[in-house]
C-alpha cells in the first residue's frame, strides 16, 4: 500500500492524476501534520515521565509499608491507616 501510494506521488505529483484528490492545495500540509505529530509525541512523553517520577517515592513508601506489614511490625489498622494517609498526600 506505501509502495502504490509513493508510486502515484511519484509519478502524478501532488495532484493525483486525474485532479480527483487533496490536490497542491493540502500537500504541503502533510510535512505540518507530520511535525505536529512528532511534537505532541514528545510533549506525550514528557507528561507521562514527569506523573511516573512523582509517584515513584510514593509507591516506594507503600512497598515498605506492606513488607513491614508482611513481617508483622504492624497490624492491619495500623497499615491501613498509614497506606490512607500515604495515597491521600500522593
Amino acid at each position: 500500500m506505501l509502495t502504490d501510494a509513493l508510486t502515484l506521488i511519484t509519478a502524478y505529483g501532488p495532484h493525483w492524476g486525474d485532479g480527483s484528490g487533496p490536490g497542491p492545495v493540502f500537500f504541503p500540509l502533510i510535512p505540518i501534520v507530520f511535525w505536529l505529530l512528532v511534537i505532541a509525541g514528545v510533549i506525550t512523553a514528557i507528561v507521562l515521565r514527569g506523573r511516573r517520577a512523582r509517584s515513584a517515592p510514593r509507591r516506594e513508601a507503600e512497598t515498605r509499608l506492606a513488607t513491614r506489614f508482611a513481617a508483622g511490625e504492624i497490624d492491619e489498622d495500623e497499615f491501613r491507616t498509614r497506606r490512607a494517609v500515604l495515597r491521600e498526600k500522593g
